[in-house]
């Protein structure tokens, strides 16, 4: 009899173990897309206050179109760029394209002193250190679900959850790693 509920309480106890497994591998997955997710938020709030800014640096520097063009050209590649490396390659783009036109606007005394682009500029900075934590935030849930992958017992579960190793959001480019320079 005894035997019996000994038997009764492992199987239950190990039951419970398989579905904690299960669900912290599921969990850890959803705060991975969750994680990527607020990138693309990011990303696409900057790509929307680009129209502005480069509208407000066209107002002051017109024959400077070329970079302009760079900039509305990587804009629309980050628009439509799918999965981490496509979006970190399109991030990478630009953020050179938007060194260019800040640089641009170093050249202009009288942009420099303009309250919408003060403003513009503000908000763009703003929104580079929310992507910077998004991605910071991303990279640290790929690592959470990428260690309980490999790791025991939890890679004995990662099959019937369907949880795969993600990648990493790193940047393509080596030079896009450092920050700009830019002086007003």
């Amino acid at each position: 009899m005894w035997i019996w509920i000994i038997l009764a309480i492992v199987v239950v106890l190990l039951v419970i173990f398989v579905i904690a497994t299960y669900n912290k591998l599921v969990r850890a997955n959803v705060a991975v897309d969750e994680a990527f997710a607020q990138i693309e938020v990011q990303l696409k709030r900057r790509s929307d206050l680009i129209p502005n800014l480069v509208n407000t640096v066209k107002g002051y520097a017109a024959h400077e179109s070329g970079t302009f063009e760079k900039v509305t050209e990587a804009r629309a590649v980050g628009e439509h760029a799918n999965g981490v490396a496509e979006v970190a390659a399109a991030d990478g783009m630009l953020t050179q394209a938007l060194r260019g036109l800040l640089a641009v606007a170093e050249a202009y005394p009288d942009l420099k002193a303009s309250a919408n682009f003060l403003s513009l500029q503000e908000e763009l900075s703003a929104t580079e250190n929310k992507i910077a934590f998004a991605r910071q935030y991303y990279n640290d849930a790929v690592r959470t679900i990428n260690t309980l992958i490999v790791s025991i017992p939890t890679n004995l579960f990662a099959g019937m959850a369907k949880v795969t190793k993600r990648e990493f959001y790193e940047v393509p480019n080596e030079a896009d790693r450092n920050a700009p320079t830019v002086t007003f």
